[in-house]
């Protein structure tokens, strides 16, 4: 009995450890041109998670007030199955560069990432207000402009994207228009 006990309270930590080496678990998502992100807002902290089948880098970036310009962009890769995250801002209406270099702060905290069958996947959280001048304030309720992304089959933030979409998005219900 005492081992039956001990057995069963190794599993549950061996499954709680697991859950938390792979992120967060979350509530919604959305798919467009074969890049999805999945998201939960937890008070002040979005978790995040953006897929698509490349072995470059995947992208969500939000609320741009013209194309890319204006908006929070997260984008992240993995490489010798170390993953990448970068936080950068559109200061173009076709570019961004890293918020540090624009004199802002670097807000994404990387969750973990992986490579597999070709497909990159990274998760992350940012705050859904860092009070950086060069991050756009989220709200979990009304309406989100989500850009979608990935690059070519290469570790490197400088190519351009091979596809991209915009999806219009409420944080807190999931909803999508």
């Amino acid at each position: 009995m005492k081992k039956t006990l001990i057995s069963l309270i190794l599993v549950l930590v061996c499954l709680i450890a697991i859950n938390t080496v792979h992120g967060a678990t979350y509530e919604h998502e959305v798919e467009a041109k074969g890049v999805t992100f999945a998201w939960k807002v937890d008070g002040d902290t979005l978790h995040g998670k953006v897929s698509a089948k490349t072995k470059g880098w995947v992208a969500v970036g939000f609320n741009p007030t013209d194309k890319m310009k204006d908006g929070n962009y997260i984008l992240g890769y993995v490489k010798d199955g170390e993953a990448e995250v970068v936080d950068h801002f559109g200061n173009k209406s076709t570019g961004h560069s890293a918020d540090d270099k624009l004199g802002g702060t670097s807000d994404v905290t990387l969750v973990g990432g992986s490579e597999d069958g070709g497909m990159t996947t990274i998760e992350f959280t940012i705050p859904m207000d860092s009070g950086d001048k060069y991050d756009s304030a989220l709200s979990a309720d009304g309406d989100t402009i989500v850009l979608l992304a990935f690059g070519p089959d290469r570790d490197s933030f400088k190519p351009r994207h091979r596809q991209y979409a915009k999806k219009t998005v409420n944080l807190s219900t999931g909803a999508v228009k």
